[in-house]
């Protein structure tokens, strides 16, 4: 007889540090530790963790089982002909980067944070700053292996168990547990991107040049003021690039082109008092960091295109112990335009203010039932916690959002009712039927599966 594991209670949030939860860790350092969780923890349910980067409670369990995958992050495999992969999925994206630029190849799919896991890559179904070129994760994810909650483990690709490879991009985790992945990499002829900044005056002059320029870049995104009233509602900070040649490097590159220079790094050691980052504060950084940008052309490391925000540890605490909440939307193209009036009008109006807020245009949506991005615009905004006035707010914007025909991004959500993900997410009956072939007894659940209605809530 197979003795229940050990596990450890202690409180866990996500990289919003809201909410905070008391759930029950295991930490398994091998696959026979794994499937021994998975079959005889004492908890009814059980959900797996990378990072810990998503905001809200998607790798939260509250009073029940999370499994810690940290450990499980090998890099297996790496053919420098052909640029796969194979990784366990605990590897973070910043192991696998690490490895692969100095042979000269790149991540196809990349958000804006190395710091997360392969596996949550996977279970959020990640896109980034190409996804309108190259779509999600799912564009470059060759294979993965899962184990089932019946202690099968499963190898998933488009011809082999596609329907659970589908199901489990996008399905948070819900679908079991999902061990390597085998990923397409992409050879560059350097660790550099051809940057051009832009200026935008207001709203229409950023979507302006989204429609007219962005098939021009691989890579596109936009701060956006969404501080900015009047005539300057929506103004914004258009940052587009594409990988650098060879030739186009400065002379000093070019004799070892995948090579980044390191630099420094910051931290915040503790968490900030409440109210430094306040609508006030937010307005001055809004205008210095809008008034010193120029149209200009530049060549960047891949660092400081794609990951700024990484170069400073637990960032996240700048926003006090109460913690903060994310909120990001995706737009179809027709209702884009309005929806994001409606929504930066009634944040601003509200005297919210957002000290990171990022604008996109997506592609078109993948086969899986619970992936996030549509083909339009996508609005991610990040609120510090103030409490039940946020709360009405995000209330308001999800009415806003899905009078819009948008959806929220479910791996920065915290507060989602049942009622509006079910409108946003119309394929959610096609999800909990594959989960129900692949999970009849609801094995693996969390704290977001249970807020949506995804799984039982007793």
């Amino acid at each position: 007889m197979v003795s229940a594991p050990r596990s450890v209670p202690a409180e866990l949030s996500g990289w919003g540090n809201y909410p905070v939860e008391t759930c029950h860790l295991y930490r398994p350092n091998d696959l026979d530790a794994l499937k021994t969780i998975v079959q005889h923890a004492p908890q009814p349910d059980l959900i797996s963790r990378g990072q810990g980067r998503s905001y809200g409670d998607a790798s939260l369990n509250a009073s029940r089982g999370v499994m810690l995958q940290e450990d499980l992050n090998r890099i297996l495999s790496f053919d420098a002909e052909t640029g796969v992969l194979e990784c366990e999925a605990g590897a973070t994206l910043s192991e696998i980067l690490d490895y692969i630029v100095p042979r000269g190849f790149f991540l196809g799919i990349t958000p804006g944070t190395k710091n997360i896991s392969v596996g949550g890559a996977i279970a959020a179904d990640v896109h980034g700053k190409n996804h309108h070129k190259e779509g999600t994760i799912s564009h470059q994810l060759l294979a993965f292996s899962v184990l089932i909650a019946s202690g099968e483990i499963l190898t998933c690709s488009r011809d082999e168990n596609s329907d659970l490879f589908w199901v489990t991009l996008g399905g948070m985790g819900l679908t079991g547990v999902i061990l390597t992945a085998r990923l397409q990499m992409k050879a560059v002829e350097s660790a550099y991107v051809r940057t051009r900044t832009e200026r935008c005056r207001d709203l229409d002059d950023v979507l302006s040049r989204i429609d007219d320029g962005d098939r021009d870049y691989d890579y596109a995104v936009a701060w956006i003021d969404c501080l900015a009233r009047g005539d300057s509602l929506g103004r914004s900070v258009l940052m587009r690039a594409n990988p650098a040649r060879l030739e186009e490097l400065p002379p000093s590159l070019r004799s070892s082109p995948h090579s980044v220079p390191s630099k420094r790094s910051f931290g915040v050691p503790f968490s900030l008092p409440s109210g430094v980052l306040n609508s006030f504060s937010m307005r001055i950084f809004n205008a210095a960091f809008y008034a010193a940008r120029r149209d200009r052309g530049a060549i960047a490391d891949y660092d400081s295109y794609f990951y700024p925000l990484d170069r400073v540890a637990d960032w996240n605490r700048i926003y006090g112990r109460r913690g903060a909440l994310q909120y990001q939307v995706v737009l179809p193209r027709a209702t884009a335009r309005q929806g994001l009036i409606d929504i930066l009008g009634e944040t601003t109006a509200d005297g919210h203010g957002s000290f990171l807020a990022v604008l996109k245009s997506t592609g078109p949506a993948n086969p899986s039932p619970l992936s996030f991005p549509i083909e339009g615009i996508s609005l991610a905004l990040d609120f510090p916690n103030t409490g039940e006035k946020l709360l009405r707010l995000l209330r308001r914007l999800d009415e806003l959002t899905l009078a819009s025909g948008g959806r929220v991004y479910l791996a920065k959500d915290s507060t989602l009712e049942a009622e509006h993900f079910r409108a946003m997410y119309p394929r959610f009956d096609e999800f909990l039927a594959l989960k129900a072939k692949y999970d009849p007894e609801t094995r693996f659940s969390s704290s977001l599966a249970r807020r949506l209605g995804l799984v039982r809530a007793d």
